[in-house]
Formats: structure tokens, C-alpha cells, sequence
């Protein structure tokens, strides 16, 4: 991938920089996603129902999206870098307090707590990444940070979930404080202080942010990762009781799934810098078929991996380019919109979680499958409807002193994949 360094040692920096903010996406990917593999352990060691138990993944999510934009507020004057820090650094000290909690409440507040510095790092690291590329390499390098979180499905959830099968859910944990710990000096060591994507204070961002063309944007989010997370919540049940796997095996087909989120979030991130609003679209039709596949045959092993190999590609695939327009619909308010893409990617995952342990209780593990189906081919025209949605207008130049020097040509916005004309 290309930087806008002008040297090679600046560009080794930025490399060095962009793989930093990956790792610790990575750490927090772990986090978040790893419960999935240690939900019926933490159930059955704490004495709650599994559908009670899933209330652990909702409440992260809440955090992300409630808290994330909470903390970004009040830190949104924070230098970048020492936000990235701090967030990362407490968000460690949240895991720790999980690995030693013995009653649910106190682990519940300990992954709210992990969910709102998820976002509040989340949101700053995609602003430092947009500003340590050329504006044209951007969606390539948000797909680098979020491709943090997608490993985390190759490598953190599977090896997670057997570290927790083997030494118990604590310890699934304690790799995550362990993890952090690397993270957290990677990035006092590679990353630079560089400026968001936004300007202003909190009034001037907000105003931008919250545009209805960004709301509209991120309501189009909500739908198309809810509908994930309504069947990815209980993906592991699924897999023992429907598709027959064994606890062991369940690692394995975790891992098809992550590898296949690492491809498609990388190819993402390339798809997101040519067309941002088509490439969400097609990731939608993909999910459609995949969940339709996991449903239909279910207790087919083969075709079950398949399902997941092609949900995988998608269902991170998407993530850059929902980040992107988000960034780039809200123009000056770019650093709070930052975090509220993330956010409204968990809204979906709470009330994915919330619908899929619904359909657990109402119609049983066979049907979760069904019920996102449905919420994905809702979401469909919402997504397609995101494409219309304009850029906001750049600041106008000072005036020009010959009014008779030609405009500039219209320039390609890789984010809508239409023309945006600048003014002179």
C-alpha cells in the first residue's frame, strides 16, 4: 500500500504506524468477538441461561455505541495519539477486572466498560489512519485497522476458544490483557501525533456529524450488522447442536470463518477506495445468500463451511466502506463521526444479540439462522438507498483574482463512486 510520505523512511513509518493501530484492533477484535466461543462456559461457570449469558455480547455493543461518542466528546480536543493510549491502556485494566470477576453483574460492567474504550479506539485510530495516507489510499487503510479485527477472527477467537476450553473463560481473558499490553508499546513506539479528519470543537463537529446524511448512513449500519449478529451470536451452539460439530471442531470452523473475514476485509478496504456505496450493497446480496445457505443446510458440514466462508468475506469486507462514507459524509465532523460509525455498527450487534436470543428462546438454535436471513433482506434496500446520499460541500476558497481562470476538473469520490465537482 501506498503512503503519502515523500521518503522511505517516512514511508516505513507509516507502515509501522498503520501496523500498530492494526494490532490493537486486533486486541480489541479478540475482546469482543471471543465470547462467542466461551458463552456456554461462562453460562454453565456462572449459573445463567445461555440466551442470559448472550446479554454479555449486548452489553459490549452498548458500550461501543453509547459510550464510544460519550468519551469521544469529552476527549475530542485530546491529541489523537495520547487518546489512542489511554484508551487502550484502560481498556486493558477492563479485561483485567473480567478475568477476575466471579459474579455476571460485575463481568457485564467490566465488558460495557471494554466496549465504550473499543469505540473511543476504534473512532481515533480510523482518523489517524485517513491522516497518514494520501486521501486516495484512505479506504486502504481503514481496511488496515479493521483488518486488526478480522485476524482477530482467524487467530484470537479460535485460539481463545481453546484456551478457554482447556484452562477455562478466565484465561481466554488474561491472553487478551497479555495482548494488549504488546499493543499498547507498539503504539507508544510507531505512532506518530497527526490530525483528524475533523476540525473544531465539539458544537462544529457535531453539527456535522449528525447531518441526516450521515444518520441516514448510519442507520443503513445498524440493519446490515444486526443481521449478522442476530446468527453470529449463537454461531457455536449452532454448529454443536444443528450442524453436529464436536466443542473441539467448533475452533475449526471459527477459523474458516475468520480467515475468509481477513480476505474480504483487506480486498475491502481496496473495493471501498473504488466504490464505497457498492461494495456495501454487493456485501449485502453475499450475506443474503450465505445466511440463506446456513439455514437451508444446516446439518450439511461442507456446505455449512462454504456458508460461513462466503458470510466471512462480507461480513468484515463491508466494514471499511460503511467507515469510509461515514468519514466522508460527515466532512469537518469527521473525528466524532469516526466513532459513531463503530457505534452504529454496535447498535446492530446489541440488537442483533437482543433478536438472535429472542429467536433461541421462541423457536430454538435451528431458526436463529432464519430470523437474520430476514433482518439482512430488510436491510437491502436500505443499503442500496445509501448510494444517492451527496458529499458535503468543501469550505469555499479565498476569491480567486482572475475570475477568468478556468475550474478545475470534477474529482472522482471514491467513497459514493460519483464525480464531485470543486469550485475555484
Amino acid at each position: 500500500m501506498s503512503t503519502a510520505t515523500a521518503t522511505e523512511p517516512g514511508a516505513r513509518r507509516s507502515r509501522l504506524a498503520l501496523a500498530s493501530l492494526g494490532l490493537g484492533a486486533f486486541v480489541i477484535g479478540t475482546a469482543e468477538l471471543v465470547i462467542v466461543g466461551v458463552l456456554g462456559l461462562i453460562a454453565d461457570d456462572l449459573d445463567v441461561s445461555l440466551s442470559t449469558a448472550g446479554l454479555l455480547v449486548t452489553a459490549y455493543a452498548l458500550g461501543i455505541s453509547i459510550g464510544g461518542p460519550l468519551i469521544t466528546a469529552a476527549t475530542i480536543r485530546m491529541p489523537r495519539r495520547v487518546l489512542l493510549w489511554s484508551a487502550l491502556g484502560v481498556f486493558v485494566l477492563g479485561n483485567l477486572v473480567a478475568v477476575f470477576a466471579g459474579a455476571f453483574g460485575l463481568l457485564i460492567v467490566a465488558r460495557a466498560l471494554c466496549g465504550a474504550l473499543h469505540g473511543l479506539f476504534l473512532g481515533a485510530a480510523s482518523a489517524v489512519a485517513t491522516g497518514l495516507v494520501a486521501p486516495e489510499h484512505r479506504g486502504q487503510a481503514v481496511g488496515l485497522v479493521f483488518g486488526g479485527i478480522s485476524v482477530s477472527t482467524v487467530l484470537g477467537v479460535p485460539l481463545g476458544t481453546l484456551l478457554g476450553q482447556g484452562l477455562g473463560w478466565q484465561a481466554t481473558f488474561a491472553g487478551v490483557v497479555v495482548l494488549g499490553v504488546l499493543a499498547l508499546a507498539a503504539i507508544l513506539a510507531f505512532v506518530p501525533s497527526v490530525h483528524g479528519s475533523g476540525s473544531g470543537g465539539l458544537a462544529a463537529q457535531a453539527r456535522h456529524a449528525f447531518h441526516p446524511r450521515v444518520l441516514a448512513m448510519l442507520a443503513a449500519g445498524v440493519l446490515l450488522m444486526g443481521s449478522q449478529f442476530v446468527a453470529f451470536t449463537y454461531l457455536a451452539p449452532f454448529l454443536e447442536d444443528v450442524t453436529g460439530i464436536s466443542g473441539g471442531a467448533v475452533s475449526a470452523f471459527l477459523l474458516v470463518f475468520g480467515v475468509f473475514s481477513a480476505i474480504g476485509t483487506i480486498a475491502g478496504g481496496r473495493f471501498a477506495d473504488i466504490n464505497a456505496s457498492m461494495t456495501l450493497f454487493v456485501g449485502n446480496l453475499v450475506l443474503v445468500v450465505a445466511l440463506l445457505g446456513l439455514y437451508t443446510f444446516g446439518g450439511n458440514a461442507l456446505l455449512v463451511g462454504l456458508a460461513l466462508a462466503g458470510w466471512g468475506i462480507v461480513g468484515f469486507g463491508v466494514t471499511p466502506s460503511l467507515q469510509l462514507r461515514v468519514i466522508s459524509l460527515a466532512g469537518e465532523g469527521g473525528d466524532l463521526a469516526a466513532t459513531l460509525g463503530a457505534s452504529a455498527a454496535n447498535v446492530g450487534v446489541a440488537s442483533g444479540a437482543a433478536v438472535g436470543g429472542w429467536a433461541l428462546d421462541a423457536y430454538g438454535v435451528a431458526d436463529v439462522p432464519l430470523v437474520a436471513l430476514i433482518a439482512a433482506v430488510i436491510a437491502l434496500p436500505a443499503v442500496w438507498a445509501t448510494r444517492f446520499l451527496k458529499l458535503p460541500e468543501a469550505p469555499a476558497p479565498a476569491p480567486v483574482a482572475d475570475p477568468a481562470t478556468p475550474a478545475p476538473a470534477p474529482v472522482a469520490d471514491p467513497a459514493a463512486g460519483a464525480p464531485l465537482t470543486t469550485r475555484g
